[in-house]
């Protein structure tokens, strides 16, 4: 797949990156280098192989699923800046 500058210049602006109009061509050709990479990595027959998350063989240790008092709310909230009715209080964030 090949982009053009002026995909380039619509690729930065809807990443909200200014990019300067002599960097639009070379920033191009790496776009279409990136796709053309990936176009490669589609090739490769992948049937019959396994994800995985690490190169080594490795077990997450596990513990046991007890039911318990649920902690101690009083010495965790003590350490809260503000708190309300058993909760962190923190400052609004949405509008």
């Amino acid at each position: 797949m090949s982009i053009d500058k002026e995909t380039a210049r619509r690729v930065a602006h809807l990443a909200r990156i200014e990019v300067a109009e002599a960097v639009l061509a070379p920033l191009a050709q790496e776009l279409s280098n990136i796709l053309d990479f990936m176009e490669q990595l589609n090739e490769v027959d992948i049937d019959g192989v396994e994800p995985m998350t690490s190169v080594t063989p490795m077990a997450l240790p596990m513990r046991k699923d007890e039911i318990t008092d649920g902690g101690y709310p009083e010495r965790v909230l003590a350490n809260a800046p503000e708190s309300r009715e058993g909760f962190f209080a923190v400052p609004k964030v949405v509008e």
